[in-house]
């Protein structure tokens, strides 16, 4: 398994990320072919060595003849479709350039279709989409992340006249993904590089746990003064760590207490891996409860909109952990002519605990008109009996 982390602290363009892929160890001829498929006037790729802040890096320059040529989306439709392009490369190369049809259309307030590219519809954006795309099939990663994309600062001018820094089209293009302005005083993501890092990264985060096998730094066309304007990939393998999870927590002390069973279901069945309450003393000496609510980082959103509804809270404290838990399994066993389930952990194979399902003893208890005490006797004897392991050997010893 491979995977994958950007460095965008200063930014991301094209042809940067074609440099860090090179850099990396992509063939620069699986991109160069990838773009001599299009059905445009000849573009080649060329790299070359070159440093930033005293850093090598790779610089992968994109030559094509001028071209005054403003295309539509429906034009690089065209362009793609006619390209001997493999699938997987083709399918992404369109999904980019849609990103970049709708932001554009949003921008200047008119639908996708009728979007004239001008910058990104030059022959050096249809490079680095195809030249990009091609290059993160060719590396096959299982999963990419990246920092957050710096944006830069001021103003610049585009073929609409001047456009503040970050531009509209980027920002659209970067919704939902976290940016800052970063220390230099220009554009450092363009259109081009935001739809790029949009479409091929699945999380947002510091560099994940790996072992770090290769690293690709890409160079952009500037060197400015504040830090090396660079991209870096870094390719490696995961490591095994603690599994993470998000603890929700928040004082509440005026929702009326019959409501709180009820918020708890909620939260579980929103995918909360468990949630439970706390009494305190609040100050002027209110009672009330702290909610805690634990959960997966993908169920966040889903639990943190059933407490923000309904509960009284009106905020949140989210921080991270990490859960060390044993190897889990369900079965069941024949009790009373009934079926009880049960969980079992294990440490390193080994049997430590075993469990039954109490609402299945309550109702078998129930439906046999016996006590839920005595079924829970039998259940749990017989859960030792089918998963022997220290506990069974100890409830052994005291029989004898």
């Amino acid at each position: 398994m491979t995977i994958g982390w950007l460095d965008l602290a200063a930014g991301a363009s094209g042809d940067m990320l074609l440099g860090a892929l090179v850099d990396a160890g992509v063939p620069l001829g699986v991109l160069a072919s990838a773009v001599s498929s299009l059905p445009v006037e000849p573009v080649t790729l060329t790299a070359e060595a070159t440093s930033r802040h005293g850093l090598g890096a790779t610089r992968v320059h994109v030559q094509a003849p001028p071209s005054d040529v403003h295309r539509t989306w429906a034009d690089v439709r065209s362009i793609l479709a006619e390209a001997a392009l493999p699938a997987a490369v083709r399918d992404g190369a369109l999904a980019v350039f849609e990103r970049l049809a709708v932001a554009e259309g949003r921008v200047h307030r008119v639908p996708a279709d009728e979007v004239h590219f001008h910058e990104v519809g030059a022959l050096d954006a249809l490079a680095d989409v195809v030249g990009v795309v091609a290059g993160f099939a060719h590396l096959g990663l299982d999963r990419l992340s990246a920092s957050p994309v710096a944006l830069g600062s001021g103003s610049a001018r585009g073929a609409h006249g001047v456009v503040p820094v970050p531009g509209p089209a980027v920002l659209e293009l970067l919704r939902g993904v976290p940016v800052v302005a970063g220390p230099v005083p220009a554009e450092t993501c363009t259109p081009t590089g935001a739809a790029l890092v949009a479409a091929h990264v699945q999380e947002w985060t510091t560099l994940p746990p790996m072992r770090v096998t290769r690293v690709g730094s890409g160079a952009g066309g500037r060197d400015p003064e504040q830090l090396p304007n660079l991209v870096r990939l870094v390719l490696g393998e995961p490591v095994d760590e603690p599994a993470t999870g998000l603890l929700l927590e928040t004082n509440v002390d005026d929702l009326d207490p019959r409501l709180w069973p009820g918020v708890l279901a909620d939260l579980l069945a929103a995918g909360a891996s468990d949630a439970w309450l706390t009494p305190i003393l609040m100050k002027k000496g209110r009672p009330a409860h702290t909610l805690s609510v634990l959960c997966p980082p993908a169920a966040r959103a889903a639990v943190q909109d059933v407490v923000m509804a309904a509960t009284s809270t009106i905020g949140l404290r989210v921080q991270p952990v990490q859960k060390v838990a044993l190897q889990r399994a369900e079965h069941s066993v024949a009790v009373l002519g009934g079926s009880v389930g049960v969980k079992v952990a294990r440490l390193d194979g080994r049997v430590v605990n075993v469990s039954v399902e109490f609402e299945d003893v309550a109702a078998l208890a129930g439906s046999l008109g016996l006590p839920a005490k005595e079924v829970l006797r039998a259940a749990t004897a017989a859960a030792h009996r089918a998963h022997p392991g220290t506990s069974a050997t100890l409830l052994d010893r005291e029989g004898e």
